[in-house]
């Protein structure tokens, strides 16, 4: 195999490799020299110069085949939600004044379903080449846009030459979301009118103070007359209203999810308006929780209220994800994003998580538990929650659906008996439908 000077896996250089076809092509110029060795006929020193001649001339076309060539992948959105269309732009730029005969870009980015490979044919001097690509998203988290690797080659595929581009952005999938609208939202205790003393970006009646204007901020909020006195804008900054907070916890503890086996396969996308494409939750109570977790987060922040999550998918040494509560689009940003990256990887007891945070949450905050588990603790934390003048709820995934423990019925009947709203789903149920509708 040849290769040009040793270069990064991301280098500006690219390698160039032999083909199969090149050890034939060696084999007929050894065969040829031995013949004329032994015969010294005129017709094997020619047919020696042609091998060699093919060898040297396909190294030298495979040796500019890409040269001044670039890709650049241009996506429209760097954020969209699990089972939407994610369009992509691959532009292919040939700076040099040498024409190329065939060009393949291989996609290797790890986004499932990406099919970004095509081969070009006669990409001219100067001129570029683009097309587009949909992909519909089966998997939140997040994912690089590449690498993406550019092939070319002789005319008589003897070489082979390749360049990898090193990703530029990144696509950040969050993850499904249903349309809530008649989910349990308890009003909580209103405490005498009074601010909460704390600062938020929204817009409410209760005036905190001044700060500096920062870009993004509305003309509106500008207070003049500290403007004019510290001559520098100054924005008003605002405290938020008495309006109980709802609070979201994840139970995000390893030994208590559940799945059964299932696999991204990778979609078959025609023209948009030809796609049958329908979305459904894996089977495993990880994906059915963040889901729920981000549909409930945005019909508490579309109600106006103040939205907190918690969550340890981690080892409790490292700590406890929490969002501080908060109103508005940017929240649900935070909510989603926190989301897309979980990975029930923890090892705290939801009961336990509830029993630590209690003590810090307002007395009539909505505190939604959302948890696989089976275990009997769980009734007792919402006894806990209840005791400190919190409203719980609680929604239990049936592990026994997803290949798990059964008990998820019993757990029901006790958390029922406490008065405390109880929300049961099974693998393949309609989320919509069962956050939509009462209670059981």
């Amino acid at each position: 195999m040849l290769r040009t000077p040793k270069q990064e896996t991301y280098g500006a250089k690219y390698t160039i490799q032999s083909t199969d076809s090149l050890r034939i092509v060696l084999g007929l110029l050894a065969l040829s020299l031995v013949a004329l060795v032994i015969t010294e006929l005129p017709i094997f020193s020619r047919l020696s110069y042609l091998w060699g001649l093919l060898i040297v001339s396909s190294w030298v076309w495979t040796l500019f085949s890409l040269r001044g060539v670039k890709v650049q992948r241009n996506a429209r959105t760097q954020r969209a939600e699990v089972g939407q269309p994610f369009d992509e732009v691959f532009e292919i730029r040939n700076t040099s004044r040498l024409p190329h005969l065939w060009l393949e870009v291989r996609d290797q980015a790890a986004l499932p379903g990406s099919r970004g490979s095509r081969v070009l044919t006669l990409v001219k001097g100067g001129r570029w080449h683009s097309y587009s690509v949909r992909t519909y998203l089966v998997q939140r988290g997040v994912f690089a846009l590449g690498p993406t690797l550019l092939s070319a080659g002789d005319l008589f595929g003897l070489f082979r030459a390749s360049r990898v581009f090193p990703p530029t952005t990144s696509v950040l999938v969050y993850p499904m979301m249903v349309e809530v609208h008649t989910f349990p939202n308890p009003p909580g205790l209103l405490p005498g009118g009074e601010a909460l003393r704390r600062r938020t970006r929204q817009v409410t009646p209760n005036a905190a103070g001044v700060r500096e204007y920062e870009p993004g901020d509305p003309l509106n909020r500008i207070h003049w007359p500290s403007t004019a006195r510290k001559e520098r804008l100054m924005a008003k900054e605002f405290e938020l209203d008495p309006l109980a907070d709802a609070w979201i916890f994840l139970d995000a503890e390893r030994r208590v999810q559940a799945a059964l086996p299932y696999s991204f396969s990778r979609q078959e996308v025609g023209p948009f308006w030809r796609s049958g494409f329908k979305f459904e939750l894996p089977p495993s109570t990880e994906e059915y929780a963040v889901s729920i977790a981000a549909s409930l987060g945005r019909y508490f922040l579309r109600q106006g209220r103040a939205v907190g999550l918690v969550s340890c998918h981690q080892p409790a040494s490292a700590g406890v994800t929490l969002l501080p509560p908060d109103r508005g689009g940017r929240q649900l940003g935070k909510i989603l994003e926190a989301l897309a990256l979980l990975n029930a990887r923890g090892d705290l007891p939801l009961s336990a998580l509830l029993t630590a945070q209690a003590r810090h949450l307002p007395r009539g905050s909505t505190v939604v538990a959302i948890t696989p588990s089976i275990r009997m603790e769980v009734a007792l934390a919402m006894d806990v929650l209840l005791r400190r003048g919190l409203r719980p709820i609680a929604v239990l995934l049936d592990a026994a659906s997803f290949g798990g423990p059964g008990g998820s019925a019993e757990l029901a009947t006790a958390i029922k008996a406490l008065n405390v709203p109880v929300y049961r789903v099974v693998n393949g149920a309609d989320l919509g439908q069962v956050l939509n509708g009462p209670p059981i």
